[in-house]
């Protein structure tokens, strides 16, 4: 929980999420969220980080076995890249298609029949994209030990995603860590904190509202 905490406080302080439940960002699916994530800004902040490094390296002893880190194009690449430097690891990443020219290549970089791989993303919303990546590398001979995020919105349909995948993951912070330490440093008042658990649980409702604006 302290890391959560701590992650969560740093995301906050840097700009890498921002709230703003009166005024909704709109995402490309065209859903108006509260929430804006962009965790490439960490990369940008050289003590936040470090701190996101070490952390996925702690975490990453949940995860016993894995001899290769992949990275998730385009924003799991380079957490991906910093971690697998960290453990002196090997390193791939996993398009999200084949590339057009050249080879055609889906996954960059060398992956050993039977490798035993952790996926990194920089975060999970519904869990598509980082799962589309998963089943690739299975599809390629790999074994997926599981897959590690910056940061998750706690998504039900990703929780059962991830376990109709059976595909063990965690994040180093999410949701509700968020929004506590978004209310304890009055980044957000009760009020707003209340709102924003509610676009959680419907967010295609909590969208709605906002469509005659």
């Amino acid at each position: 929980m302290i890391i959560a905490k701590e992650i969560a406080k740093k995301l906050l302080q840097i700009n890498a999420i921002k709230l703003s439940p009166q005024k909704p960002f709109t995402w490309a699916s065209g859903l108006r969220s509260p929430i804006y994530c962009d965790n490439r800004i960490v990369l940008s902040h050289p003590e936040v980080r470090r701190f996101v490094i070490d952390a996925f390296e702690e975490k990453s002893k949940t995860f016993s076995g894995f001899d290769i880190i992949a990275g998730v194009a385009t924003a799991g690449i380079a957490h991906g890249a910093l971690l697998a430097a960290q453990l002196d690891l090997p390193m791939i990443y996993v398009r999200s298609k084949p590339k057009g020219h050249g080879r055609q290549n889906q996954i960059e970089g060398e992956l050993p029949i039977g490798a035993k791989v952790l996926v990194i993303e920089d975060l999970i919303s519904t869990g598509g994209s980082v799962l589309q990546a998963v089943e690739v590398l299975r599809e390629n001979g790999a074994e997926v030990c599981g897959v590690m995020a910056i940061f998750s919105y706690g998504f039900s349909q990703a929780q059962q995603a991830f376990t109709q995948a059976n595909c063990p993951y965690l994040t180093l912070s999410e949701y509700d860590v968020l929004l506590e330490e978004a209310t304890q440093s009055n980044y957000i008042s009760s009020d707003e904190r209340s709102n924003l658990q509610k676009w959680r649980i419907d967010p295609q409702g909590w969208s709605h509202q906002f469509e005659s604006i």
